[in-house]
């Protein structure tokens, strides 16, 4: 069980970073008036600030706003006034139906909000002053290693491969998806082959367990003499997970921000003529930047398969064991005995049907093109399976 731990462990922290890193919290700021809401999206930003302001109208008539000369942006507690470029302003005339909401996206003007510091938003509807404010600020010193060394250049890869590829965002998702599983071809082989070694010396495991299940000092000295005897690491398996997880973490966020104009800041200098708008984001019934409905459904099932395969052929080897082959332990003052090392073959059957549902959350809730890239992934693993299988 404690395997299972470690891994749900793993997932789960991942699965944190994921929501801090992306700080998905629509925080309610500044909501004036009960019949117009004018609000920013985030109390806080980032540099490069990806901007969004929400205008909701409750009242019973349209409410028209020029964005650039009905709203004023003051920032750095000053009285000066942000002025946007022309291209911004010539296209932002904003009517908002009754009953109905809107959100004026900044991110292509995102350069303007270049400085670090607290801004305002102003704007007069109705005769009624209605405020925004919010902070931008840098960022903390992880997120820049995670942006310059990892986001940055995957970002940049995936824009030139779908510039390659006539705009086909399907086609870059594949083409990143093999080069990585090339890249990471060795590390997943050691990977498997040290599970397979695991699993053919568990007999060995098991008679050490038997004899010595009443002195655990002397059963982990045993162990560990047993795995330097075989050659076998018995953690080689958790390594491959620890790089799995931040090449994930690239994944889901490069796919769900890919449309964000302010990421033409870490745009390479050959890149930097290209066109976000331009980018096609259709495969077949998929939409790859969303998730949910019947699409999500068959690639849920897709994914679930694909990964209740891979962990089917990791384990067809295993022999059945003994059901009373459960190292026990007794604690001091207790008055019978407890399990100290769960049987290897309950681990086996849990991760067989737990580890598949827990894929298939992790699809539910990212972007279909994070799911694709998962069931590439595990069919590149399936194919290594069936290659250390038939050599072991």
């Amino acid at each position: 069980m404690k395997k299972i731990l470690e891994i749900m462990i793993i997932f789960w922290i991942s699965f944190w970073l994921l929501s801090f890193i992306n700080n998905d919290d629509k925080t309610k700021v500044n909501t004036v008036d009960q019949n117009i809401i004018f609000k920013s999206l985030e109390k806080g930003y980032t540099v490069p600030a990806w901007i969004k302001i929400l205008v909701e109208n409750k009242t019973s008539k349209n409410i028209e706003i020029d964005i650039c000369n009905d709203i004023s942006i003051r920032y750095m507690q000053t009285d000066s006034i942000l002025k946007l470029n022309d291209d911004f302003c010539d296209k932002n005339i904003l009517v908002v139906e009754p009953m109905k909401k809107w959100e004026i996206d900044y991110s292509s003007v995102y350069l303007s909000f270049k400085d670090k510091w607290n801004y305002v938003f102003k704007t007069n509807v109705d005769w009624k002053e209605l405020i925004a404010n919010f902070e931008i600020e840098s960022r903390w010193s992880i997120a820049k290693i995670f942006i310059y060394l990892f986001y940055a250049p995957a970002y940049n890869l995936i824009i030139f491969l779908v510039n390659l590829f006539s705009w086909s965002f399907w086609w870059a998702i594949i083409t990143i998806t093999v080069l990585l599983r090339t890249i990471l071809l060795w590390p997943q082989h050691k990977m498997l082959v040290s599970q397979k070694a695991l699993q053919q010396i568990q007999p060995k495991i098991k008679k050490i367990q038997e004899e010595f299940k009443w002195q655990p000092q002397v059963l982990g000295q045993k162990m560990m003499e047993l795995y330097k005897t075989e050659k076998v690491n018995p953690m080689g398996s958790c390594g491959f997970l620890m790089i799995q997880m931040p090449i994930l973490l690239v994944i889901y966020n490069v796919i769900l921000h890919i449309k964000d104009e302010s990421n033409h800041y870490y745009l390479y200098s050959f890149l930097q003529d290209f066109n976000l708008s331009s980018i096609n984001y259709d495969f077949f019934w998929l939409y790859l930047i969303s998730s949910g409905g019947v699409s999500w459904l068959i690639l849920w099932l897709t994914v679930w398969s694909l990964q209740f395969i891979q962990i089917k052929l990791s384990q067809v080897f295993n022999k059945p064991v003994k059901k009373d082959s459960i190292v026990l332990e007794k604690k001091k003052g207790a008055n019978d005995y407890s399990a100290m090392m769960p049987d290897p073959e309950i681990m086996q059957k849990a991760m067989l049907y737990w580890m598949p549902i827990m894929v298939s959350i992790f699809t539910y809730n990212f972007p279909a093109g994070v799911g694709i890239y998962w069931g590439i992934s595990t069919s590149f693993m399936i194919g290594q399976q069936l290659i250390v299988n038939k050599k072991k």
